[in-house]
């Protein structure tokens, strides 16, 4: 069986140390985001939280390979320009030419790098969260399409000129020009005898 470990490049991107009042005084744990990847498309987040960072990583790293998600990417960068947007926080992601490299930071940065993504131009908006920035990012992916993906789904041409008919069962040709080749030979054969 195939070692796990292996498998994915896991980045932790963010760890918080959070509290509960009780009536002893506050009980600490902590929380941490991880980003899991296979450097090829396949990638994923999770959050995780327990009394000691270790096992809160540990979560965090599970629930993310649990809940991989494929992006659709064209020459090493994403297809389109997107939007992501989680409660306060808005994630851009541009396609870039080859050689660019990843321009983002924070939690964007992470979730490209583990997804194998060479080239995109990224920007945050609003809010920084590290978990919503994430969220954000993942929303932006949710909705990348290829324009293959996108010519199956509206069932038409995208590489057609605009205004530009597509050849209907009426305007398609009666016969190919070797069919009618082939029956001229006939009718000549028919009247030569």
């Amino acid at each position: 069986m195939m070692n796990r470990e292996s498998e994915f490049a896991e980045t932790v991107v963010y760890i918080n140390r959070v509290a509960k009042v009780v009536k002893g005084g506050k009980n600490f744990s902590f929380s941490a985001v991880v980003v899991a990847g296979d450097s090829s498309g396949k990638v994923g987040y999770g959050t995780g939280k327990a009394r000691e960072v270790p096992p809160a990583i540990q979560k965090a790293s599970e629930q993310a390979r649990k809940e991989m998600v494929k992006i659709p990417l064209v020459g090493g960068t994403v297809p389109h320009l997107v939007w992501g947007r989680w409660g306060a926080t808005k994630v851009l992601l541009r396609p870039a030419s080859p050689g660019t490299g990843v321009i983002a930071g924070g939690g964007v940065r992470a979730v490209m790098e583990s997804a194998g993504v060479a080239d995109v131009l990224t920007k945050i908006v609003g809010s920084r969260n590290p978990i919503n920035v994430v969220r954000a990012t993942f929303d932006a992916i949710d909705q990348l399409m290829t324009a293959n993906q996108v010519q199956r789904l509206r069932g038409v041409d995208i590489g057609a000129p605009a205004g530009a008919e597509e050849p209907g069962p009426a305007a398609a040709p009666t016969a190919a020009p070797a069919e009618e080749e082939a029956d001229a030979a006939v009718v000549e054969e028919v009247e030569s005898s």
